[in-house]
């Protein structure tokens, strides 16, 4: 693509390409935008002669971008993820927050934390729409894929504001129906006789040296066999409840598990950050700010 061309470039065929490109039709993009499907098209190529460069490939299940169309696409989809944020910024009421907020936890945390407080902030601050997404992949915010995130490791996109919000730890519990069946382990040399629930590593775990409880002075030297894998915690969580095994879960499950219990007490895992992060541009937004202090009100809560 000849980027001297991309003077001639204006905002009405940009956001139409741009619309084309994520729906994959011109039918589909005009109903999205309200217009035509023939009016997509012309549009679409007066762009293309414009650049004088092939942006999709036309055939008879739908479009595809070419190469030089990948590049416009990339560039397009930030551009507009950019003012998306802006708008919002914008937008937002200079006394009451107000607006969309769309807040990416992991599963476990946000369907077991964070849905038990909501309701809270939801009822406190009417204005703000909340949209929540919880999810054991990291979604790029500064790509407007969600406004905030809490994240149990540091983020790794340099360009994000983080803030330290609590050190967890990891503990061992189970339901009362598996002790009656199978007994409490006393020592950790007892965990070798018992049914352990594990994380499936080979998904991308939220934290590192998450199946501590299969190694913990495994008398063989290896870790210990788990009854079963999972690839979420949440997923771990439910499962010790209904009596399958042991499992090593958060300790911020602790005041909620109330169909489990911990095992040798005194056993802990190991410990891990949790971070509350955003993009830069949203540094002066209210809404992420009285989210953030509405977090730090309910973790300090958690403490007494």
């Amino acid at each position: 693509m000849n980027l001297a061309h991309a003077k001639a470039m204006d905002w009405d065929k940009l956001r139409v390409f741009h619309a084309v490109a994520e729906a994959g039709s011109f039918t589909h993009a005009g109903q999205a935008l309200n217009l035509s499907q023939s009016s997509v098209s012309r549009q679409i190529s007066a762009l293309e002669r414009s650049l004088n460069t092939a942006l999709f490939h036309r055939h008879a299940r739908g479009l595809r971008l070419t190469e030089q169309g990948e590049t416009l696409y990339r560039a397009a989809r930030e551009v507009f993820a950019k003012l998306a944020m802006v708008e919002m910024l914008v937008a937002e009421s200079r006394d009451r927050p107000k607006g969309p907020l769309r807040i990416t936890t992991t599963v476990a945390f946000g369907s077991i934390w964070l849905t038990e407080r909501i309701k809270e902030f939801i009822d406190r601050y009417p204005d703000i729409s909340v949209t929540l997404i919880v999810t054991d992949e990291e979604l790029d915010l500064t790509m407007g894929q969600a406004d905030v995130g809490i994240r149990m490791t540091p983020p790794r996109q340099a360009d994000l504001i983080q803030r330290h919000l609590i050190t967890m730890h990891h503990r061992a519990f189970a339901a009362p129906q598996y002790l009656r069946r199978f007994g409490t382990p006393k020592t950790l040399d007892d965990l070798d006789q018992h049914r352990l629930i594990a994380y499936d590593e080979t998904f991308h775990p939220p934290f590192t040296n998450i199946n501590w409880l299969l190694e913990a002075r495994a008398r063989t030297g290896n870790p210990r066999p788990p009854v079963l894998r999972v690839n979420n915690i949440y997923a771990m969580f439910r499962a010790a409840a209904t009596g399958l095994g042991i499992a090593p879960l958060p300790d911020y499950m602790a005041k909620l598990a109330t169909d489990l219990e911990p095992i040798l007490p005194g056993l802990e895992g190991p410990g891990f950050d949790v971070y509350f992060v955003y993009p830069e541009e949203f540094r002066h937004s209210k809404r992420i700010a009285v989210f953030r202090d509405f977090l730090l009100a309910k973790i300090e809560e958690d403490r007494r």
